[in-house]
C-alpha cells in the first residue's frame, strides 16, 4: 500500500536528516490509518514556517510507465491559493531532490510524463497551491509496475530513496 510506502520512507527520511541537525515535522505518524488532508497538511508546514516540505508519495499508473519523478507547483493566484513566491524556491528544491534522488536510487526519471526530466509543473494539487513555504511532491515509483514495485518494496531501496531526498533538501537548505 502506498500509505506504508510513504510512511517507511518518510521516517527514514526524517532518521537521516535528524542526524545531520535538522528538525523534521511529519504530518503523520501512523496514528490513524491515512493522513491529514490536504488542507491540514499545508496548514502544518505554514505553521512549522518549514524551509522545505516534501510530500513522499509512489505513483500508480499503468505497467510499463516507470521512474520517479517530482512535481513542482505553477504559479496559481486563486481563492486561498497563492504560490507566487515559492514556484522558484520549490523548482529549485525539486531540481535538487530529482538530481540526488536518481544519482542515489539509480532510478531513471519517468518514461511517462516530465519529458525525461523528472520535473512535472502541476496546478491542481491543493497540497502545492496552498503552502507558502518551498514544497515539492515526489512520486518515487509506480507501484503498479512489476519492476518499480520491485524496488519500492525492498528496505535497502527504500533507505536509497530516503538518502537521496535528503541530500536534496541538505542541498537545498545550503548545507
Amino acid at each position: 500500500m502506498e500509505a506504508e510506502f510513504t510512511l517507511d520512507v518518510s521516517q527514514r527520511l526524517r532518521a537521516v536528516l535528524e542526524a545531520q541537525g535538522a528538525k523534521v515535522v511529519l504530518t503523520h505518524q501512523a496514528d490513524r490509518p491515512w493522513g491529514p488532508c490536504i488542507t491540514e497538511r499545508a496548514r502544518i508546514g505554514n505553521e512549522a514556517n518549514a524551509d522545505a516540505v516534501v510530500s513522499v508519495h509512489a505513483d500508480g499508473v499503468s505497467a510499463g510507465s516507470r521512474g520517479f519523478h517530482v512535481i513542482l507547483p505553477a504559479n496559481v493566484k486563486s481563492g486561498a491559493a497563492d504560490t507566487a513566491k515559492i514556484v522558484g524556491p520549490s523548482r529549485e528544491l525539486g531540481e535538487r531532490i530529482a538530481g540526488n534522488f536518481a544519482r542515489t536510487t539509480g532510478s531513471a526519471p519517468a518514461n511517462y510524463l516530465g519529458g525525461g526530466t523528472g520535473l512535472v509543473v502541476r496546478d491542481d494539487l491543493g497540497g502545492l497551491n496552498l503552502s507558502t513555504r518551498p514544497k515539492v511532491f515526489i512520486e518515487c515509483g509506480n507501484m503498479r509496475d512489476a519492476k518499480d514495485a520491485a524496488q519500492l518494496t525492498s528496505p535497502e531501496w527504500r533507505q536509497k530513496a530516503a538518502q537521496g531526498i535528503a541530500d536534496g533538501i541538505v542541498g537545498f537548505l545550503g548545507g
